[in-house]
This record gives C-alpha cells, structure tokens and sequence, in this order.
C-alpha cells in the first residue's frame, strides 16, 4: 500500500487533496516536523532533503509535492489534461513549484517567524508573493482552471498555498484578487478538500513553538 509521510502545512496538504480526490488508498504516517522527526535517519532514507511530503508506492520513492501530484497522476490517470495542453500543465506546475511555493512560505517566514524583522525581507518576499498572486489572477480572467479546460494538478497544487493567502498576505486580501478569489472559492466548496483538511485530525501533532521547534523549523540558524 502507498505510505504517505504526512504534516498537515501546504504541501503536504497538496498531495492530501489529490489522495481524497483519487480515492487512492494508503497509509498515513505522521512526520512531526515541530519535533524535528523529518532529521531523522529513516526519514532521510526517503527524503535526503528532510522535508515533507513523501511517498512510498511499494518501494518507488517520490519526495516533493509537484513531483508527487504528477507521479501520482500519470500513475492513475486521473487530473491530467489534453495531451495539447501538457507543456501548460508542466509549466503552470513549476510556476508553483518554483514561484509561488517558496515565496509565499519566504513571506511568512520572514512577517511571521524570523527573530529579527527584516523590513527588506518582509517587503521583499511579499511583493514577489503579491506578484505571483497577480500572475495566477491575469491566468484566471477568462477560464475556470489553470490549464486546459479540466480541473488538474495544478489546480490541486495552487490550491495548497492559496489556501494560506491569510498568513501569507492577510485577512481579506484575497479579495484583491477576484479572478483568482472566484478560482479558490470552486476549488474550496469541492467535497474532497474537506476530507483533505480532515487527512491527520486524529494525530496530535505538536503546535507550540518553543526552542525544539525552532531548532528543527530553521537548522541553519544553529549550525556552528
């Protein structure tokens, strides 16, 4: 059975969505990244780079959301797109992947839980995320989804982030983006995302944040 090493933030939630949307069964297994579980040796087996999600379909190993969605639905067939629209569908994807992804996580970072703040960080990451919202809004002015004519992938991996615009840019700011807001609220109201947000609901995942978290959340900040 599929094993899906799982912490309930935005790209685990990803791959969350699509596994509700499949109905893919698989095994959850909880990697308690505020405890540092995901620096531990047997998780690194399955991801060098310490991060969550990853999956282990009967011994194929996939780590990073994108590069999961797409495995997973070449895998299934399922939240494709027509084989004219997939240089899109690659794009689009690496635009999140790349873009919209790390900027937005930069900017909570840098708003929410860098020790110093930063005005030059802070500005900086939020104007990119601002700017990748601008992006998907211009994209989202005369179609329902982001490529083709078909919910994909990529609208399940925007989703995981845009679902954060709160932390990201703040309350109500979604609102300045109208195509992309009209975009999330579909997406939002579709019965599997709230079987995603419920995917580790009975999992007590640590959510303090004290020295340990710290410590596991940003490594590099102790490295000697």
């Amino acid at each position: 059975m599929l094993k899906f090493y799982f912490h309930p933030t935005p790209n685990p939630m990803k791959v969350a969505l699509f596994l509700a949307e499949s109905g893919l069964e698989y095994e959850l297994i909880p990697v308690d990244t505020r405890k540092g579980e995901q620096h531990a040796s047997d998780f690194r087996l399955i991801n060098p780079n310490g991060k969550v999600p990853a999956i282990d379909d009967n011994g194929t190993v996939v780590f990073d959301s994108n590069a999961i969605l797409l495995y997973l639905a070449e895998k299934t067939g399922q939240f494709l797109v027509k084989e004219e629209d997939r240089g899109q569908l690659l794009s689009w994807l690496m635009f999140i992947a790349s873009g919209l992804g790390p900027y937005s996580g930069q900017a909570v970072h840098f708003q929410h839980a860098a020790p110093e703040k930063s005005p030059y960080a802070i500005n900086r990451y939020r104007r990119e995320a601002q700017r990748h919202y601008q992006i998907l809004d211009d994209r989202l002015a005369d179609r329902e989804f982001i490529v083709g004519d078909t919910y994909s992938i990529v609208d399940i991996a925007a989703w995981g982030w845009i679902d954060k615009v709160i932390p990201v840019l703040g309350e109500g700011e979604l609102a300045h983006y109208p195509n992309l807001n009209r975009w999330f609220q579909s997406v939002d109201a579709r019965p599997a995302v709230a079987k995603a947000r419920a995917t580790g609901s009975n999992i007590n995942f640590k959510t303090e944040v004290d020295e340990e978290t710290k410590r596991a959340l940003f490594p590099q900040n102790y490295a000697s």
